[in-house]
């Protein structure tokens, strides 16, 4: 669902005190404004490692921390790198780094602490649970690009959860199978992993004896991972990055000059 900020919220039954929303290159601008985006970087980038001027990204997160009323520090800025890495906000947030830690996901038990993943096609994956007496309420965000799903980036963050039956999970937009052609290389890690991964490839038009071509699911490989993890509750949003260039940032559309989407989830 798209609000009149400009936000995906996701539709879930999480619990009433979780807020979790995932920005667009339209937040906070009008319909009219919106219509003249075709590419690059407007208008709402939230990454500094794209060449975008580091004074408006700046300002970009400055505001989104005010609409979601936090400091800009309780925002919990990842330097993602397609690994399996997950981080405490907690811990982050001690630290007071310079720079971003080394992570593709964090966990948060804190209130009003936030979780944060950029993602350009990537599958964002938001978590909650539903806790028990004996366990704290957490949430998490974790980067689900397909080598980080390979190597289980999402296992190794639900592994944060005491009792993992108790939690939920959203998918925030990604680029959709239509338009995600990878190699054998990729088909074969994954079959290799779990052969219950091969009905999260077709095979592509663009696809010969000599150099095979597949297109890949992140949405249908991300929910075989949660279901062997005993994930039961999977929600889906059921939008494109790289379709819907009005809304989203795309990489493998726009290349080099894309900016990055935020998936954010905290604890209010």
């Amino acid at each position: 669902m798209l609000d009149q900020k400009g936000f995906v919220i996701p539709d879930w039954p999480a619990p009433d005190n979780v807020q979790a929303l995932v920005s667009t290159r339209i937040s906070f601008y009008r319909s009219d404004e919106a219509s003249k985006i075709l590419n690059g970087y407007d208008h709402f980038n939230l990454a500094l490692h794209v060449n975008d001027q580091p004074q408006r990204v700046l300002r970009n997160r400055e505001t989104l921390a005010q609409y979601l009323d936090v400091s800009p520090s309780s925002i919990a800025w990842l330097e993602q790198i397609h690994g399996t890495d997950v981080i405490k906000t907690e811990d982050y947030l001690n630290e007071r780094v310079a720079k971003p830690i080394r992570a593709d996901a964090s966990i948060s038990s804190t209130k009003r602490q936030v979780c944060a993943i950029m993602t350009a096609d990537c599958l964002p994956v938001l978590f909650c649970n539903i806790p028990n007496k004996d366990e704290p309420q957490q949430v998490a965000a974790a980067h689900a690009g397909w080598r980080g799903l390979a190597d289980g980036i999402l296992s190794k963050t639900l592994d944060k959860f005491p009792h993992p039956e108790n939690v939920i999970a959203w998918f925030g937009p990604a680029i959709s199978q239509t338009y995600f052609e990878v190699g054998q290389e990729v088909y074969d890690v994954f079959v290799n992993k779990n052969t219950a991964n091969k009905k999260a490839f077709i095979t592509s038009l663009n696809s010969s004896l000599e150099n095979p071509k597949w297109l890949a699911s992140l949405t249908e490989l991300a929910k075989i991972e949660l279901a062997e993890a005993g994930i039961k509750e999977v929600y889906c949003g059921d939008y494109c990055s790289f379709e819907r260039s009005d809304l989203f940032y795309s990489y493998r559309r726009d290349g080099s000059q894309s900016g990055r989407m935020v998936s954010l989830i905290m604890l209010t």
